[in-house]
């Protein structure tokens, strides 16, 4: 009689169910970093003004015709404008003329003075300050500027006035 054996192995418990492979994985992180500057603009600023009248009389930009203004800034100390006229006189527009009208005539008022003040060329007069950042959409700011009219010949008379926003 001839007798078999069968010997069966089972070598790593082959089943009827698939394992999935384990991957291998690593993390590590990283910091974000948001470095803010410090930032101030002056914009919006009124593009020209006219005083008009007869000589002798005072005349006044304001009262809904002011030069208006917006300061911006993130500075949490604040801001101060500043204004000075870029030359000693305004010049007249007709050719000829040699008249002039000294920029030390023009007086103006911001909420820094409260009352007219002269403009001196070479020295620059506080506007306005405010010891704290802007609002996010930005301050606005309101100068009026008047003129006791000098006995010069008739014309328009121009001078260019340069406004400075600075943080504080």
């Amino acid at each position: 009689m001839l007798a078999m054996a069968v010997v069966g192995a089972t070598v790593g418990g082959v089943s009827g169910q698939a394992s999935a492979a384990r991957a291998d994985f690593d993390s590590d992180s990283t910091v974000a970093n948001i470095q803010v500057g410090l930032s101030i603009t002056l914009s919006d600023l009124t593009p020209s003004f006219t005083l008009a009248g007869n000589p002798g009389e005072t005349v006044t930009a304001g009262d809904g015709l002011p030069v208006t203004m917006r300061v911006t800034t993130n500075n949490f100390a604040g801001y101060v404008v500043t204004v000075q006229p870029a030359a000693v006189d305004l010049a007249g527009a007709v050719s000829g003329n040699l008249d002039r009208i000294a920029s030390g005539l023009l007086e103006v008022r911001g909420p820094a003075q409260g009352d007219f003040t002269p403009l001196a060329s070479g020295a620059p007069l506080e506007v306005a300050r405010k010891t704290s950042r802007s609002d996010p959409g930005g301050d606005i700011i309101t100068n009026d500027y008047r003129i006791t009219i000098p006995f010069v010949r008739p014309d328009t008379y121009s001078g260019t006035l340069n406004y400075v926003a600075t943080t504080l």
